[in-house]
């Protein structure tokens, strides 16, 4: 996802799945910067993370941001809710359900994790929209941390540990939607605290990452000044995986020329692998980051 946003940035061509992931991305970052400071929270904010999430797919004009008019359901068959392993509420039901969860969004009476379990539970039972509820309901997960302000400056990484017992928080949404609310979040706490050390490990293994990188700027003779725009460089590489020339020069806060020189620099000591041949709309990959990044989506601790 890395590269394809690089090549998107720079006029180049990807498919429709990783345009719809990009989508995905787009529509947590609306969740984080926009929904957050919203006050009152309402139906508007998450109609939009929505409409930014679904607005690459097919049928993005017919079901992005808008609230359902007609009966789903989970499982089963296309035609008909027999067997359906879950039915939500009537369409009718629907814009009092989201009025509600709004307001318990905006309520701050509760603990922040119990709101953020709550919460995203209450969102999955409603189903509000076509399709994309459930990376909505992600969404709203970290919404309701941020505006708590227990998590205001990284998204951490609870879905990656939902995700990876899938069955489990099912079963977990199912108890939810029965009589049991705390078991639902005592293991929603459970999977936030495990990824919370899940994000301290990984920022450990960054920081290595970055010492060796730094080792191996410094080795290359002669070795950058201390000044060197390089040195600025190195230390922004664990935010920007895949980097090009002109997001370095704006990260960076230097010309061009130093820029170019940095990137020279660090392809040459081997931190930075360039992803073409190609003169134009280079692209440059920080070597290791996404090897780290890939084991923590997978919700793999380190070694």
């Amino acid at each position: 996802m890395a590269r394809a946003e690089v090549k998107v940035e720079t006029g180049g061509k990807v498919g429709a799945t990783a345009l719809e992931v990009l989508a995905n991305i787009d529509a947590m970052q609306l969740a984080m910067d926009q929904a957050t400071v919203a006050d009152p929270f309402g139906l508007s904010e998450i109609t939009a993370i929505h409409r930014r999430l679904m607005e690459r797919t097919i049928n993005a004009a017919r079901i992005a941001g808008q609230v359902r008019t007609g009966q789903n359901w989970i499982g089963g068959n296309d035609y008909n809710p027999c067997g359906a392993d879950f039915v939500p509420p009537p369409p009718e039901e629907v814009g009092d359900l989201l009025d509600d969860l709004c307001a318990a969004i905006n309520d701050e009476r509760l603990p922040p994790l119990v709101q953020a379990a709550v919460v995203h539970a209450q969102f999955e039972t409603i189903h509000p929209f076509a399709d994309g509820n459930g990376r909505a309901g992600r969404a709203l997960i970290h919404a309701v941390l941020k505006r708590r302000r227990v998590a205001p400056a990284y998204v951490p990484p609870i879905s990656v540990v939902l995700a990876g017992e899938r069955d489990r928080y099912i079963e977990g949404l199912t108890r939810f939607r029965g009589d049991r609310v705390g078991d639902w979040i005592e293991q929603f706490a459970a999977a936030a605290l495990r990824a919370a050390r899940l994000a301290a490990a990984y920022l450990g293994e960054v920081r290595r990452l970055n010492a060796a990188w730094r080792a191996k700027l410094k080795s290359r003779p002669p070795p950058p000044r201390s000044d060197a725009a390089a040195w600025t460089l190195i230390d922004l590489l664990p935010a920007y995986p895949v980097i090009t020339a002109p997001v370095a020069a704006a990260a960076c806060g230097r010309s061009k020329p130093q820029v170019y020189q940095a990137i020279e620099q660090l392809q040459t000591a081997g931190v930075l692998v360039p992803l073409s041949a190609s003169r134009r709309n280079r692209s440059w990959e920080a070597d290791g980051l996404l090897d780290l990044l890939e084991r923590l989506e997978a919700g793999q601790l380190p070694p």
